[in-house]
């Protein structure tokens, strides 16, 4: 759009809300290099301190379960502090607790480490999906999601290249330490760059006009936690992101050790391979938002265009049937990128529903609320994981992870009725209107 109630928007590259979003981008690749450090270094660990498949599970568990435990306190303190603090917080809370897994020696240290680190991780998204329901009209939203979404997969994808060599040549706890740095960095450039919309001296009042075009009504009330928990709808994305946050975090903790362990690759294959999944994930965690605001455009509701693209989400999910079943290297390979794309075409959508939901008011909280929901399940499929994999073989675990997405958005759109905005006073919700 060129232009808003007659005044000129500025070029792309001058518009306030896009260099906000590249903010997001680069503190979700810290985000998951941090997180997937650990992934790579794994099989070095499990050989050191002689750990087994279910003390990996119960070391991955303690990441979730300090994901679980923080969603909402991080979710509360974005909503009340506000972003431009609130992921200051979150990011040096993190980094320190990931430099300090230089330190571990046992399953209870790591695991310690990984439960401190995931407390703060989890500020991330409640962080992020509140500034683009601030920053970004309703179209935009999802393809806003996805792409800092999408810069988990650029981190995915950083984390091997960077990490391997590092653990090759300074060892594994320098594999922590140099990736921490990342983090502490880039608060410097928040804390310079972010003010809100209503404050910020780079937002010309065309960009204002065009982000607040169908801002909630100005009486939508700060709902409390308990009202939130009173909705259908809330439990309607918390029940989603139940079954399928599990199934990417099942992939990133555990295929590098599933292509060493069953498929005989060598860690430097591994590094070499891990790369292009992450690279279909951020086609799918782009173009899945951008597909929907495609579709919204062409006259489809946003109900209509989410269903769509979530379902075309999951039906790719499914093909992890192939990832354990298929003799092909090329048939596996593929079936796991395709997992990727669909995945984060359906996520980008699952975390725009919030926004489009949920009074701004609320989105950070319900965006914890869905992440202690996701983490509820996070934490327990590792140590499911674990003992599956012991005792038989990953063949039983993907035949899961193919089914839980679609199980997902069948759960959402069941339970959450129409996708449409609310307003939440006093334990009531009710439909809000936009002029």
């Amino acid at each position: 759009m060129s232009q808003s109630s007659g005044l000129i928007m500025p070029p792309v590259w001058r518009q306030a809300r896009w260099r906000i979003l590249a903010l997001l981008f680069f503190v979700t690749v810290v985000n998951f290099v941090d997180r997937l450090t650990l992934s790579f270094v794994a099989p070095v660990l499990r050989d050191t301190f002689q750990l087994s498949n279910a003390d990996y599970g119960v070391i991955v568990s303690g990441f979730v379960l300090g994901m679980m435990v923080g969603e909402l306190p991080m979710g509360m303190l974005m909503d009340r502090k506000g972003v431009r603090f609130g992921l200051s917080f979150a990011v040096i809370w993190w980094s320190v607790a990931n430099a300090l897994h230089a330190l571990g020696r046992s399953k209870l240290q790591f695991s310690l480490l990984r439960f401190w680190m995931g407390t703060g991780e989890c500020g991330n998204y409640s962080g992020g999906v509140k500034v683009v329901g601030q920053w970004f009209p309703a179209r935009e939203r999802a393809f806003a999601i996805g792409v800092f979404n999408g810069a988990s997969l650029v981190g995915s994808m950083i984390t091997p290249l960077l990490v391997v060599p590092i653990m090759t040549h300074l060892g594994w706890q320098a594999a922590f330490l140099i990736p921490s740095l990342l983090g502490m960095t880039w608060v410097y450039f928040w804390r310079a760059w972010y003010r809100p919309p209503e404050s910020h001296p780079k937002l010309t009042e065309a960009e204002w006009r065009y982000i607040s075009q169908d801002n909630e009504p100005r009486e939508a009330a700060a709902a409390s936690n308990g009202e939130l928990l009173r909705l259908r709808q809330t439990w309607a994305v918390m029940l989603c992101r139940l079954l399928v946050g599990p199934v990417i975090q099942f992939y990133l903790f555990w295929l590098p050790e599933y292509l060493f362990r069953s498929r005989g690759l060598s860690l430097m294959s591994i590094a070499l391979f891990a790369w292009l999944p992450p690279v279909f994930g951020d086609l799918g965690s782009v173009g899945g938002g951008w597909v929907t605001g495609w579709l919204m455009g062409r006259g489809l509701t946003a109900e209509q265009a989410r269903k769509a693209v979530m379902w075309g989400g999951a039906s790719c999910c499914a093909l992890s049937v192939l990832v354990a079943t298929a003799g092909s290297p090329w048939v596996w390979m593929g079936a796991i990128c395709l997992v990727y794309l669909g995945h984060y075409a359906l996520s980008a959508n699952m975390f725009a529903v919030i926004s489009d939901v949920f009074p701004n008011s609320a989105a950070a909280r319900v965006t914890g609320l869905t992440g202690i929901a996701g983490g509820l399940s996070g934490f327990l499929f590792p140590l499911l994981v674990g003992r599956v994999v012991d005792r038989l073989s990953f063949t039983p675990v993907f035949l899961m992870v193919a089914l839980m997405p679609a199980a997902g958005v069948l759960v959402l759109f069941l339970l959450l009725g129409r996708l449409t905005k609310l307003s939440v006073v006093g334990g009531q919700s009710s439909v809000a209107t936009d002029d």
